[in-house]
């Protein structure tokens, strides 16, 4: 934790400084399922109730092998785990800020391998934003994993499902693992592009119908049946073109024709398309020279700086 203060001080230009403005979680998985506080990760718990900084407590059993296969018994014992990670830092530190980071997985029954796409996955999850909910903790929970290889059809519908179940549940943070594949053995640049938009269509879908004597529409559909019969240059449609409606920036919407005739792309093809512009041209500046080179100097960092420029990937 300490090494990490410095790396954060010298971001922010001197010894100190993150203290009084502190902007990182920091955080582990300080329970080794089922019941039992793993050495490393309850030290940096410690540590961090000792400073008073916002702590993420994660476990993170997996039912059917470190929690019982019973999907209520694994949500009681990762409640259970949490809840005593939550008591350490209070006992440490009263009134600590601590996301209450419950996260039990899921196995794999026929080989015990964990399984981050599955109903299942997104039931529990689920349940956890709600128990959260119920007991006034701030919650975080996992979503948007899969267990397919390849950004394909499965990784499609096990993202969507995990990640749509979790946010309507309504947890305080969603941890939406853009990009992952593989039961988070992986990961693909394209994936992260495509989860972005799939994410934005599932906070529309957050967000609901906004329902009131405007929207319920009465004088727009008499209007409309008197007069031209359709509502495609109805005032109204105009002005709610850019806030009742969601344009994804990659999913293709054209007609087959069009499709056909712009080369038949997969999503993945389109993805991969705006990863080249997007990584030919971007670069994040976000510390200077100076800062840069403190904490070269502090810190075992192999890639030199100018291999991280434009032009040195195989973009």
């Amino acid at each position: 934790v300490d090494p990490l203060i410095n790396l954060f001080d010298t971001f922010l230009g001197g010894e100190g400084k993150f203290m009084k403005r502190p902007f990182v979680e920091i955080g582990g998985c300080p329970i080794v399922s089922p019941l039992r506080f793993g050495k490393d990760n309850a030290e940096v718990m410690v540590r961090m109730a000792e400073l008073g900084l916002t702590i993420g407590v994660c476990t993170a059993p997996q039912a059917g092998t470190t929690a019982p296969a019973s999907l209520a018994g694994s949500l009681v014992q990762a409640f259970a785990e949490t809840l005593a990670c939550l008591c350490v830092v209070n006992i440490i530190n009263p009134g600590s800020y601590c996301d209450f980071e419950m996260w039990p997985f899921v196995s794999d029954l026929r080989t015990g391998a964990f399984t981050g796409g599955s109903g299942e996955q997104a039931l529990v999850m689920a349940a956890t934003a709600q128990m959260c909910n119920h007991y006034g903790l701030i919650s975080s929970i996992a979503c948007g994993m899969t267990d397919a290889k390849t950004m394909d059809a499965q990784a499609g519908y096990e993202k969507a499902i995990t990640t749509t179940a979790a946010m309507l549940a309504g947890s305080n943070f969603v941890s939406a693992y853009p990009g992952a594949l593989g039961s988070l053995m992986g990961w693909s640049f394209e994936g992260a592009i495509i989860d972005n938009d799939m994410f934005g269509n599932i906070q529309r879908l957050v967000r609901g119908i906004e329902v009131n004597d405007e929207t319920l529409s009465y004088e727009v559909i008499k209007n409309v049946v008197y007069g031209d019969g359709h509502y495609l240059k109805h005032p109204q449609t105009i002005k709610l073109m850019e806030t009742e409606f969601l344009y994804p920036n990659l999913a293709d919407r054209r007609t087959t024709q069009e499709w056909e005739d712009g080369g038949k792309e997969t999503i993945f093809d389109l993805a991969h398309k705006k990863l080249g512009e997007m990584m030919k041209d971007h670069y994040p500046e976000y510390i200077s020279q100076t800062i840069d080179k403190k904490i070269r100097e502090s810190f075992p960092i192999k890639l030199d700086h100018k291999d991280m420029k434009n032009g040195n990937s195989r973009w």
